[in-house]
C-alpha cells in the first residue's frame, strides 16, 4: 500500500491510497457521504489487486483529507479533486467508481472535464442529484431522512447514536460488531459541519448521464434503505447504454455485502473498457 497527499481543488490536501498491480488498468474508487477510503477494503484486499491498479481517495472533509468549514458547495472544486488524483498519479484512462454521494462527484467531474480522460464509470447505489432535485423524485429512504438532523448535531452522544443507526441502515442485515465499530471509526472522523456542507448543495446532473457515451455500469441493492431503487430506474432511463446489476437481499453497500459477486462483475467491467 502506497499513500499520497495530493493538492485538490483550491489546494485542499487529499489523502489517497494506492495498491495492486502498478502496471494494471487503474480503478479510482470514490466513497460516499460521511465515509472514507477504507470502505473499499474488500476490494483493495482482494484478488482484484493482482490485476488492477486500485486507488482509493478520502474525499474532501473525510478520512485523513483536509476538513475546512467552507469548501463543499462549488462543483468545480469536487471535479478538480478527481482530476488532481488522475493527473498526479498518471492514471491512464481509469474507471471511476462512485458510491452513493460519489455519483455526484463523478458527475461534477464529467461536467467540468468530460469523458476523454477516462475509460468508463460505475455508479454504486449512487445519485446524480442533491437537495431539492433529489427530494422531488423521492429518491431517498424515509428512515434515512429522519436521521439527517442527528447527523448534523454537534452533541457528541446524539451524533454517535445517529451514526450507528445510519450505518445499520446501510446494510440489509445487522452488521457484526466488528463491522459496525469499523464503520463508526471512520464515520466519526467527519465533522458535522462537513456533513451539512455536503447536504447543502442543490444539484441536478441528470444531463451528464444523458450525454455520457463511455461505458457506464449501474449497481444497486434491491433492499437499499438509503437510496431508493427508483434512482437506479431513473438513471437507467437517462443512460440507455448502461449495464445494470441489481443485488437481491442487499442494501446500500453491494461491494461490502456481496463482495464476491461485486468484485467479479467489476473485474469483468474493467476488462471490457
Amino acid at each position: 500500500m502506497r499513500t499520497h497527499s495530493i493538492a485538490g481543488g483550491g489546494g485542499l490536501r487529499l489523502h489517497v491510497d494506492e495498491t495492486g498491480n502498478p502496471d494494471g488498468k487503474p480503478i479510482l474508487f470514490i466513497h460516499g457521504f460521511s465515509q472514507c477510503r477504507l470502505a473499499w477494503r474488500k476490494q483493495t484486499h482482494s484478488d482484484l489487486a493482482r490485476e488492477f491498479r486500485l486507488v482509493t481517495i478520502d474525499i474532501r472533509g473525510h478520512g485523513l483529507s483536509d476538513k475546512p468549514r467552507h469548501a463543499y458547495h462549488d462543483p468545480e472544486l469536487w471535479a478538480r479533486d478527481v482530476q488532481a488524483v488522475i493527473t498526479e498519479l498518471s492514471l491512464s484512462k481509469p474507471v471511476l467508481v462512485g458510491w452513493s454521494y460519489g455519483g455526484v462527484i463523478i458527475s461534477d467531474f464529467l461536467r467540468v472535464f468530460g469523458e476523454d480522460g477516462i475509460a468508463g464509470t460505475q455508479w454504486v447505489s449512487a445519485v446524480s442529484r442533491l437537495g431539492e432535485p433529489l427530494m422531488e423524485g423521492k429518491f431517498l429512504g424515509d428512515d434515512f431522512l429522519g436521521l439527517v438532523p442527528g447527523l448534523f448535531s454537534e452533541n457528541t452522544e446524539e451524533s454517535a447514536t445517529t451514526l450507528a443507526r445510519f450505518l445499520r441502515l446501510c446494510v440489509r442485515n445487522e452488521p457484526t460488531p466488528e463491522d459496525l465499530y469499523f464503520f463508526l471509526g471512520y464515520n466519526t472522523l467527519v465533522p458535522p459541519y462537513v456533513r451539512q456542507g455536503l447536504f447543502a448543495r442543490n444539484v441536478n446532473n441528470d444531463g451528464v448521464l444523458q450525454d455520457a457515451r463511455k461505458p457506464l455500469s449501474l449497481v444497486y441493492g434491491e433492499d437499499d434503505q438509503i437510496v431508493s431503487p427508483r434512482m437506479c430506474t431513473h438513471m437507467e432511463q437517462l443512460a440507455r447504454h448502461a449495464t445494470v446489476s441489481t443485488y437481491p437481499n442487499v442494501g446500500h453497500m453491494p461491494f461490502w455485502e456481496d463482495p464476491e459477486r461485486y468484485n467479479r462483475e467489476l473485474r469483468d467491467f474493467r476488462h471490457r473498457v
